[in-house]
């Protein structure tokens, strides 16, 4: 089975997570799919839509693929940190389509989308900190820009999960709808960016994100002490006490 499913339909590409035995958990072999998908050319290409399925968005990192990761190698080799550059540097207006769990990096990829439709039943959370650890792609940079301080350290570090509505009046989704209706309500944004000139919006995109230095030097920065937090003592007892509740 795919770990994704790309489909190609005129001016927009829909990028599916493909995982639905795990939440769409992400991989290593996941990450690199999605991010090829994000990066291949094609003519005439102007929206790119990332979805989940009918088991949510994604949980998050798998644990036992993300704790094997950490005992290898430069972490900034990864093709987890390869993945938040891919966002990070995506020419292409990204769309998210939200519902269910929306963990960890499946909240933070959503701050270098352009839009975001969630579904009523929509969970944003970010539990690094509790983890021992601390948010990763440049959210710490983006988030108090996007929403505040307050309601940045609420997420990000107090870890409080925020429903679909709470996540719009953050500043973190643009429209929240039905889960039945989540998929046409992503396609008709993706398809009214589309239409629009794309030289245009891609001038406007880039004066809007502000410099991609800042933000690619942040996640190199976040990465760096992502990986020192993982062998820490705080880090060893989160782990071990989340992997005992999951027995």
């Amino acid at each position: 089975m795919s770990l994704i499913l790309v489909t190609d339909d005129g001016p927009i590409r829909t990028v599916r997570m493909n995982r639905p035995e795990k939440k769409n958990a992400l991989t290593r072999p996941l990450y690199e799919a999605i991010g090829a998908a994000l990066t291949e050319k094609r003519e005439g290409l102007r929206c790119i839509v990332i979805l989940g399925n009918e088991s949510g968005f994604t949980a998050g990192n798998d644990i036992a693929d993300f704790l094997a990761a950490g005992e290898q190698g430069n972490a900034l080799e990864r093709p987890t940190v390869r993945f938040l550059h891919v966002l990070a540097r995506c020419e292409t207006p990204l769309v998210a389509a939200v519902n269910g769990v929306a963990v960890g990096v499946g909240t933070t990829m959503l701050l270098h989308c352009d839009h975001v439709v969630a579904a009523s039943d929509a969970r944003l959370s970010t539990p690094f900190v509790a983890l021992g650890l601390l948010p990763e792609a440049a959210s710490t940079l983006i988030g108090p820009r996007l929403m505040g301080y307050a309601r940045a350290f609420e997420l990000f570090v107090m870890g409080r999960p925020f429903s679909a509505e709470e996540a719009k009046a953050a500043g973190l989704v643009n429209r929240v709808v039905a889960p039945q209706e989540l998929e046409a309500a992503a396609l008709a944004a993706a398809r009214a960016i589309a239409a629009l000139p794309p030289e245009s919006v891609k001038i406007a995109r880039r004066l809007m994100r502000g410099p991609l230095d800042e933000t690619i030097k942040r996640i190199d920065e976040e990465v760096a002490i992502f990986g020192e937090r993982l062998t820490s003592p705080e880090a060893k007892a989160a782990f071990k006490a989340f992997l005992e509740r999951k027995k």
